[in-house]
């Protein structure tokens, strides 16, 4: 790790104090902990535990998390592939279980990318609901949108705007509302060094500037009785403890509520007016308190009426032609055990999506993905995505390719874009997984099965 600057190390010595500060420099002598978070849309924590072949341990403040050995590489399994868990920092972990988003809201993670986070919320609302993932950084947006579809979720929208664009066409729209703000970073010094290349007192003010910015649109997007969370992973109290008081003097229906206590977080550390009113409500998880990196988090609660409704525009009607129709219609009877669940369906060019049933018009609004990609309608067939693919269950497609994790050089052939070989001999797309879990589409003639795992995707596997 590069050399702490002098600037960066006097000031977490005077928030901390002497004897805390050289505790907390000795964490930087410590390597940095790893961690992965269970994906339960998928499969149980438990289940988990017991499928994979490296040992874990559970992460205390968030159930589905775990640890793992720096001796591991759970990247590297095909599991990762499937989608059965996340590798997440422990200590980032936190924050989704503070904004505690429920079935059927509607969510908007803001600052979205990679997509740690917002793949946490998903698996919280399980499917039921509509979470808009949104980053504002182009070259960011396609990493966030893959990590969703590794995932499974089917219930999100994907959009690549300011926070300005989204706050004149949403307001009091969310019930929910994650404001993971980019900042300084100084949490990720012992896990990210280029972050301590970037470091000054100038670019803390340059991050403290743009997370006001942010909020100021964040604030009117939230309706009256909904949540926000704001999160850093950054120490000083400029990004923390005096966004959390701006806000509080700049919008009077906010209210700062207690995030929820655990043994290792710690209060904040602001001195200015209403400190000890602040610093009893806000989280700080700390590196040398705790088996993570650096972390701070703030609740707030807008006061109002928490049944009042949002307002409602209506995405305009693209109903299906009887043409295309026809050829989805014909796909899911030859392909799937079931119709899928009936949802508003609309065509993109050639391009079909499953989307909220009270999905607003975002016409003039940067939409990445306007919800689940099904697939593309070519000239006499119905092409299914690998988005519809990691969204599925074993239980849903009439044709499944069986691989096991054991058998290390049938799935490495899969996941380098080669044919694999059917146990029985079919006709169709098939859905081929690990160990029973999705990892893409086959198109089965006899016994032989023609990959189309997107190229984007494919990867060489030596071990796992």
């Amino acid at each position: 790790m590069p050399e702490l600057p002098n600037a960066y190390k006097e000031q977490m010595r005077t928030l901390l104090g002497e004897a805390d500060y050289r505790a907390f420099m000795r964490a930087y002598t410590k390597s940095p902990v790893r961690g992965l978070r269970t994906n339960t849309l998928k499969v149980s924590p438990s289940e988990l535990k017991e499928m994979v072949p490296f040992h874990l341990k559970p992460v205390e403040w968030c159930p589905a998390g775990f640890y793992y050995s720096s001796k591991d590489s759970p990247g590297k399994h095909p599991y990762h592939d499937a989608g059965l868990y996340y590798i997440q920092e422990p200590s980032a972990m936190a924050v989704v279980e503070q904004l505690d988003p429920q079935p059927g809201e509607r969510v908007l993670d803001l600052c979205a990318a990679p997509g740690g986070k917002s793949t946490q919320i998903a698996a919280k609302m399980g499917g039921q609901g509509w979470l808009i993932s949104n980053e504002i950084h182009s070259q960011r947006v396609n990493v966030l949108t893959e990590n969703l579809e590794r995932c499974g979720v089917c219930n999100a929208t994907v959009l690549n705007e300011s926070p300005q664009r989204l706050a004149s066409r949403f307001t009091a729209f969310f019930d929910r509302i994650l404001v993971d703000a980019p900042c300084s970073g100084e949490g990720m010094f012992r896990k990210n060094p280029d972050a301590v290349n970037e470091w000054s007192p100038q670019h803390v003010l340059g991050c403290t500037r743009r997370q006001r910015e942010i909020l100021d649109a964040a604030i009117p997007m939230l309706r009256p009785g909904g949540r926000l969370v704001y999160s850093t992973c950054t120490f000083n109290t400029r990004e923390n403890e005096e966004i959390v008081d701006y806000l509080l003097h700049t919008f009077p229906d906010l209210t700062l509520q207690k995030a929820q206590n655990h043994r290792h977080f710690t209060p904040g550390i602001a001195r200015e007016t209403r400190a000890r009113t602040l610093n009893e409500h806000v989280a700080r998880l700390w590196p040398h308190q705790l088996e993570g990196e650096g972390h701070f988090i703030a609740v707030f609660k807008k006061q109002g009426d928490a049944d009042s409704p949002a307002k409602e525009t209506g995405y305009p009607k693209a109903a299906l032609s009887a043409d295309l129709l026809e050829k989805w219609r014909t796909f899911e009877r030859d392909t799937l055990t079931a119709p899928l669940s009936e949802k508003r369906r609309i065509v993109f060019g050639s391009h079909l999506y499953d989307i909220p049933p009270d999905l607003p018009d975002l016409r003039g609004i940067r939409v990445k993905r306007p919800g689940l990609y099904l697939g593309e309608f070519k000239k006499n067939r119905f092409e299914p995505s690998h988005a519809l693919a990691m969204a599925l269950t074993k239980q849903n497609a009439r044709l499944v390719t069986f691989l096991s994790s054991k058998r290390i050089g049938d799935v490495a052939a899969y996941l380098r874009g080669e044919t694999v070989t059917a146990k029985s001999s079919q006709k169709g797309w098939t859905l081929v997984t690990v160990d029973g879990f999705p990892l893409g589409w086959g198109k089965q003639v006899g016994t032989v099965v023609k990959n189309h795992l997107p190229k984007r995707l494919r990867r060489h596997v030596d071990s796992y």
